[in-house]
């Protein structure tokens, strides 16, 4: 099936690229760049400090027939990553730093007049609130993610549909052997005034390409966004299915296979109400659950349910020890916006983390210590100044009160990995930066 909906959105391509030539009507040239400055106190951990930049500059051009091409590089490297010279020897050199393809696809519109789009190539993906499918431009650190993908879109009045075909890894073998790929079917529905209902099939495929063994992950999800009133909200969940196959077990012999599987649930709801006041002060409240599945307690077997995976993630529970790799996950926030200017906004967070499975008990038979889900309390307090239309000052602070949890629970690493951290850890975090776009 995969394999003739790949055929299917590469025969289309085709099709495109065999219409009537297009001719240059437009072209435009813009950019963006952002330097940002982090420290990450640890406590019982190592702290880091660094500063980073990521720099992008693309190339758009508008022809006729509804056609258009976009190109796009970027460079990312943390400061003094690739400097020239040395100054104890006065050598200079070349740079380290790489400049990379970041964007490069050709769109075609209204194929056939119909509501049809296809943009084939490099491209970012980003679907919803980018819960499950985004381009990682709102983590920390920001490094940019674009997909190598055959895209069709049909839009309406008040509906939309998308498919997508993407290749995250090519062993060069047989038609689809070896590599993995991702399909998404998304459809959205605006019919109902200032609301947004939103259906999604998410396919990944890895053919031992990345993970070493044949993964097949299935991820099927309702979304719902909207305002009533002053009130906003948006809701998501999803469920996960499907396996690992050949998997060996732990078992000492060395024979027999793993039954490994995804059977997990996860979601992220919030809502908010915007106050007609100074400042528009905009409390609300946040929750999210990303499942543990069932781990592994026993050293004969690699039997177990995987955590609720968060694929390519944009969304962040925490801004100090876990990005958006964390799952196995309990999330309970409530917070405030305010906006003192048109130009200055603040944001407050304080936030509850919990693992939903515990880690391992720890110790010995007659001095065992329980394992606990408890993670800790996170505050956060985020300020952005929109100095112009193009350049953006921002700052954040936050501050993990710790808990017993950080000792040993699985939640990162999508739930497969443990943090090892202290029960006492008061953890800091401190990051500014600019950006500009033109």
């Amino acid at each position: 099936m995969r394999k003739r909906g790949l055929v299917l959105l590469f025969l289309a391509a085709v099709l495109c690229a065999t219409a009537a030539p297009a001719e240059l009507q437009k072209t435009e040239v813009g950019g963006y760049t952002q330097v940002i400055g982090y420290y990450y106190g640890y406590d019982s951990l190592p702290s880091v400090a660094y500063a980073d930049q990521w720099t992008r500059l693309h190339v758009k051009a508008d022809f006729t027939n509804d056609v258009s091409a976009f190109v796009e590089f970027d460079s990312y490297a943390p400061w003094g990553d690739s400097f020239r010279s040395n100054y104890l020897t006065s050598i200079d050199g070349r740079g380290k730093a790489d400049v990379g393809l970041y964007q490069a696809y050709i769109e075609v519109r209204n194929l056939w007049g119909a509501p049809l789009t296809l943009k084939v190539g490099r491209q970012e993906l980003m679907f919803g609130t980018e819960w499950l499918i985004g381009n990682n431009s709102d983590c920390t650190p920001v490094y940019g993610l674009s997909f190598d993908t055959l895209r069709m879109t049909y839009t309406a009045d008040t509906f939309t549909f998308d498919l997508a075909a993407a290749k995250l890894a090519e062993r060069f073998m047989n038609f689809g052997k070896g590599d993995t790929d991702l399909f998404i079917a998304y459809g959205s529905c605006t019919a109902v005034e200032d609301q947004t209902f939103d259906a999604y099939w998410i396919y990944l495929r890895d053919d031992g390409a990345l993970n070493g063994f044949v993964t097949d992950l299935h991820t099927v999800g309702l979304r719902a966004a909207g305002k009533v009133g002053a009130f906003d909200y948006r809701a998501e969940g999803a469920y996960q299915f499907g396996g690992i196959e050949n998997l060996p077990s732990a078992c000492p012999s060395g024979f027999g296979e793993a039954d490994t599987k995804y059977d997990a649930f996860g979601a992220d709801v919030q809502v908010g109400y915007t106050f007609d006041a100074p400042w528009s002060p905009r409390p609300y409240l946040w929750a999210a659950y990303l499942g543990g599945g069932d781990p592994d307690r026993s050293i004969w077997s690699n039997d177990r349910t995987l955590p609720f995976n968060r694929l390519f993630s944009d969304i962040e529970y925490t801004k100090i020890f876990a990005f958006t790799d964390m799952s196995n996950l309990r999330y309970y926030a409530a917070g405030v916006e305010v906006t003192p200017t048109e130009s200055v906004k603040l944001k407050l967070t304080v936030g509850k983390l919990e693992a939903d499975e515990p880690g391992p008990d720890t110790g010995c038979l007659w001095w065992k210590r329980q394992a606990s889900r408890n993670l800790g309390w996170e505050v956060d307090l985020l300020a952005n100044y929109q100095y112009s239309e193009e350049l953006a000052f921002f700052a954040m602070y936050g501050h993990l009160f710790g808990d017993r949890g950080l000792e040993g629970s699985y939640v990162i690493g999508n739930g497969l990995q443990a943090w090892n951290g202290n029960r006492n850890d008061q953890y800091d975090v401190f990051y500014a930066g600019t950006s500009i776009e033109f």
